[in-house]
């Protein structure tokens, strides 16, 4: 009796469908397909979907404040050199403030030379914005920034915590039993992270069911000029920097594809924030590195942020025919260096801190937020996309320049 010999070419194709369907990549850009069909289709159910990626955010936030803080205590109390913590520290204060201006800067020349607000204001479906605009002429509180701000504050306390265990006699005991508890927490994620193709489905059906396609074309020139700045500041500026240290950009992008999916989906940087850390840990970056950097950047490295708020204020310029002389635009980049550090934590606060800085310059008219309130929700997706790889990158320069990277395969350590 002949047995027929297995078929190569069928075993492959089975294999690569095996591992497509498992794929959590996969189903989480079907579930984002699905969510954009629900909502364009059938917008009222596409808004009752709401709840799953607000459950789906508030779930995974769960371990946000575990995983930064065990990640920081260990990371510092396996140094046995707190000087390198301030070392790392200031090394990554220093990285956000130039990348970030940059990204100010990129956001100010691609506004000034497209000009998306000279359109016809008529038009345009105007929003309320009192919400941001009343409490405008209030001045930055660096107070109320920190209380508002729960990764931060988790951040400090952390630090403080890591260095303490260097001085605790029951040092070694202590590690070994924050070790357990830090798997136990990561294996918990690593579940929860099962939801994720449910909370994109969500976010992105009420996105879609709540504004509205249509909403995009009397706005598609600010939103074309939003997205191609990020698209230049990533390829171009972080690429640039990735580069030099001989790490291709789209390496990096493919490696994280997942977590960049999830943001697409939900719209917030915060729904990636503890896989992220997971995945660098991984890749090769020194665990000091990513408790440290990745909390402080999710704060005070806001690249994608950065670039629509500089832009949004040379819209609402050209939009009112306001013209603002090369002293003023540095004077947008400066105000806005200080202000956009307060566009972290707090939900509508990348709005307050718009309506701040057009206060501060006594020139633009603040009520011109109202026009951006249609489209603001399809750009968040581009910001939380931006500051993810912004922070991502930073994350893995630092780990660079404390020659603290392991240099692994990154293609292979995605498919575990």
């Amino acid at each position: 009796m002949n047995i027929p010999a297995p078929n190569p070419s069928s075993q492959t194709k089975k294999s690569v469908f095996y591992s497509v369907i498992t794929n959590l990549t996969f189903w989480v850009l079907i579930s984002i397909i699905a969510g954009v069909l629900l909502g364009h289709f059938s917008p009222e159910n596409g808004v009752k979907m709401e709840f799953l990626g607000k459950k789906f955010i508030q779930l995974i936030s769960i371990f946000i404040g575990p995983i930064i803080f065990l990640t920081i205590v260990l990371g510092i109390s396996g140094m046995g050199n707190l000087k390198k913590v301030g070392r790392i520290g200031v090394k990554a204060l220093a990285y956000f403030e130039v990348v970030s201006t940059v990204a100010l800067a990129i956001g100010v020349a691609v506004a000034y030379i497209f000009k998306p607000g000279k359109i016809d204001k008529s038009g345009l479906a105007i929003g309320d914005a009192s919400q941001f605009t009343k409490g405008a002429a209030e001045h930055f509180s660096w107070l109320q920034f920190f209380l508002s701000n729960f990764t931060l504050q988790v951040l400090v306390a952390a630090i403080v915590c890591g260095i303490a265990l260097n001085f605790y006699q029951k040092r070694e005991q202590t590690i070994l039993v924050l070790e357990r508890i830090s798997n136990v927490v990561f294996t918990g994620l690593k579940y929860v992270m099962y939801l994720a193709p449910i909370g994109a489905f969500g976010g992105m059906a009420y996105t879609i069911g709540k504004f509205g396609l249509a909403t995009l074309i009397p706005l598609g020139k600010l939103m074309l000029c939003v997205y191609l700045t990020m698209a230049l500041f990533v390829f171009l500026v972080l690429g640039s920097i990735l580069k030099y240290y001989k790490i291709s950009i789209f390496s990096i992008l493919k490696y994280i594809k997942e977590e960049l999916l999830l943001v697409l989906g939900t719209s917030s940087s915060e729904a990636a924030l503890p896989s992220i850390m997971v995945k660098l840990e991984k890749m090769g970056c020194s665990k000091s590195v990513v408790g440290l950097v990745i909390p402080t950047g999710y704060s005070f490295n806001l690249d994608g942020t950065s670039i629509y708020l500089s832009m949004s204020v040379l819209f609402i310029a050209q939009l009112y025919d306001v013209h603002l002389s090369f002293f003023e635009i540095l004077s947008v980049i400066g105000i806005l260096m200080i202000t956009s550090k307060g566009a972290a934590g707090v939900t509508g606060s990348g709005f307050i801190v718009l309506a701040s800085t057009l206060t501060a310059l006594h020139k633009i008219p603040v009520e011109g937020l109202a026009f951006l309130l249609g489209v603001d929700k399809f750009m968040s997706e581009a910001r939380a996309i931006t500051n993810l790889i912004g922070n991502t990158v930073a994350t893995i320069i630092i780990s660079k320049t404390e020659r603290d990277f392991t240099e692994l395969n990154l293609s292979s350590v995605s498919e575990e």
